[in-house]
């Protein structure tokens, strides 16, 4: 989404907030943009610091073409700040650094700008700190936070500034993207049940260790029927030595998701929305005769826990361990 018409395709309320803002000089000193993975939170993010620096504005629309353009692009403009998790949280010394650039003056304008990726990841003492900068604004001060999880983000913070939410992006019509680039069908349905960004579904498409990453889940649902006292040592030999990055853990247990979701679906007789397994296939019959409903249910729970778990800096294979013990009670 390079302009603001491109996020009215698929954020219309998003682009007429902002827009009508900017339009009226009533720029937020912070917004809150939460929403899934791929509904266009940092384009947004660097659409709206552009507007605030953009030599050539025609309207709403920044130039693109500018000096201070391609800097924000390129995440090289001086006023304009970017932080992100430090490993698999945004740190108080982090935040500290940013409450130096707080009391100085723009490098190149009055305005300054910072965006705060995966805002949910600060740590108690990094949010603590951040709140003095919201609740002691500069005019000229603009900070943009994003997250994918909002539940996250304390009162105080959520209190202070203008939260926008983004809409999930449909799913078949990206389905289709992928399709007319020529990504196979059922590859297509899975990967649109993991990202909704082009870019990054078509890395996953021609990606190796996903490839690998898709029959390891596979292969661990199944040991699960046929050979449950082998599970928890497939966890330990081949899924911990394959998901190894914290991004790599987070869709292993997204992938797990989807096919104990299949499952489930087989059950209620919603196989149109399969995304793993496909209609008919014999052994999603055997997964299904072996896990009732309410043990699908209670294992969907236990993945959502170990997702977080992941997030709290929980050891990965204690996580995976403990996920295996319950799916095998």
């Amino acid at each position: 989404m390079k302009t603001w018409s491109d996020v009215a395709e698929v954020q219309p309320l998003v682009s007429k907030i902002i827009t009508n803002s900017i339009k009226k000089d009533r720029v937020s000193h912070a917004y809150l943009l939460q929403g899934e993975r791929g509904t266009g939170k940092e384009a947004i993010a660097r659409l709206l610091a552009k507007g605030l620096f953009c030599e050539h504005k025609q309207g709403v629309e920044p130039c693109h073409t500018c000096t201070a353009c391609k800097r924000i692009e390129s995440r090289n403009h001086p006023d304009v700040h970017w932080v992100e998790p430090d490993g698999q949280s945004i740190k108080m010394d982090q935040i500290r650094n940013l409450q130096k650039e707080f009391t100085y003056s723009g490098v190149e304008s009055n305005q300054k700008v910072y965006i705060i990726i995966g805002a949910d990841t600060l740590t108690v003492n990094a949010a603590n700190r951040i709140l003095k900068f919201l609740e002691e604004p500069s005019k000229k001060t603009t900070a943009i936070m994003l997250t994918e999880n909002s539940q996250s983000i304390i009162p105080t913070i959520r209190s202070r500034c203008q939260v926008i939410d983004l809409q999930p992006l449909n799913p078949t019509n990206f389905q289709q993207q992928l399709i007319d680039a020529e990504v196979q069908d059922r590859s297509a349905k899975l990967i649109s049940a993991l990202t909704n960004n082009l870019e990054e579904a078509m890395a996953l498409n021609e990606d190796e260790w996903f490839a690998t990453a898709r029959k390891l889940m596979v292969q661990l649902v199944e040991a699960f029927t046929d050979a449950p006292d082998d599970a928890y040592l497939f966890i330990h030999n081949h899924w911990v030595t394959n998901f190894k990055e914290r991004k790599e853990q987070e869709q292993g247990l997204d992938l797990l998701l989807l096919a104990f979701k299949d499952i489930l679906y087989f059950h209620i007789g919603n196989e149109d929305r399969l995304v793993v397994f496909t209609p008919g296939e014999e052994r999603l019959e055997r997964l299904g005769m072996y896990f009732s409903q309410e043990k699908l249910v209670s294992i969907l729970h236990h993945l959502l826990q170990a997702k977080q778990k992941l997030k709290q800096n929980v050891h990965p294979t204690l996580v995976m361990e403990q996920l295996t013990l319950q799916i095998q009670r």
